[in-house]
């Protein structure tokens, strides 16, 4: 399983006012494990950039001067997100951004769709943290992520620290830390894990249930919450 975690910046909000990609910052993510892979490129947007968007990013166009276009980039970019699960915050965002790239080279492009599946991680988040913040920065906060680095917006840099937080979102990690040395390494699911089957013949796990009156509180807890929430009851949708 390939996935790419992807994040640009821009020139300004709007694909609309025709605003132009400036940075495109991509991870490789195999089997869930950070392979090391990655695309990272300035491009040079042939147009202004938004004092709102510059306070955000800190990209200048005297930096970019020198940078290629994107139609000097699109070739690699497209070769390395070919086939594989995007992952992005916000999807409609980049993805709008890349597709009128692609438009400009091409009246007809292939456009980001047709190349690959799309999850957008901020729906993941939303549906998954209802009613808090899901922003990236909250989701760092949530999840224990480190992004003391994190001083302005960089594409690479975000998608870096997007990778962790999907992972921990959707609960995996990239590494187990469970490998051992001795005769016991590589015995567990699938060769090299690092994970170790329980021994045959051990107790089975003690399971102690609610009594009645537990039982009661919690369904009258529930019906307070109901009340209060429109009848909606997380722990009675699931």
């Amino acid at each position: 399983m390939r996935q790419v975690v992807l994040d640009t910046e821009t020139t300004g909000l709007e694909v609309s006012q025709g605003h132009r990609i400036i940075e495109i910052g991509c991870v490789e993510l195999v089997n869930r494990r950070l392979t090391g892979r990655h695309f990272h490129k300035y491009i040079k947007p042939e147009r202004d950039i938004d004092a709102g968007a510059l306070a955000v990013h800190g990209i200048t166009s005297e930096f970019l001067a020198d940078k290629p276009t994107f139609d000097r980039v699109a070739e690699e970019f497209l070769a390395f997100i070919d086939g594989a699960e995007l992952i992005i915050h916000n999807a409609p965002f980049d993805v709008g951004f890349i597709d009128a790239e692609l438009q400009r080279l091409d009246p007809q492009p292939p456009l980001t769709a047709t190349l690959c599946s799309i999850t957008d991680s901020l729906v993941l988040a939303r549906s998954r943290h209802p009613g808090q913040r899901n922003s990236l920065d909250a989701l760092c906060q949530r999840y224990g992520v480190d992004n003391a680095s994190r001083t302005l917006h960089g594409a690479l840099l975000d998608a870096e620290i997007l990778a962790d937080v999907f992972l921990a979102m959707t609960g995996g990690q990239t590494s187990l830390g469970l490998h051992e040395q001795g005769g016991d390494a590589g015995q567990g699911v699938g060769q090299g894990s690092g994970i170790r089957r329980l021994p045959q013949g051990r107790q089975p796990l003690t399971v102690i249930t609610a009594t009645p009156e537990e039982r009661q509180r919690h369904e009258a807890r529930l019906d307070a919450i109901a009340e209060h929430s429109g009848g909606k009851v997380l722990w009675r949708d699931t």
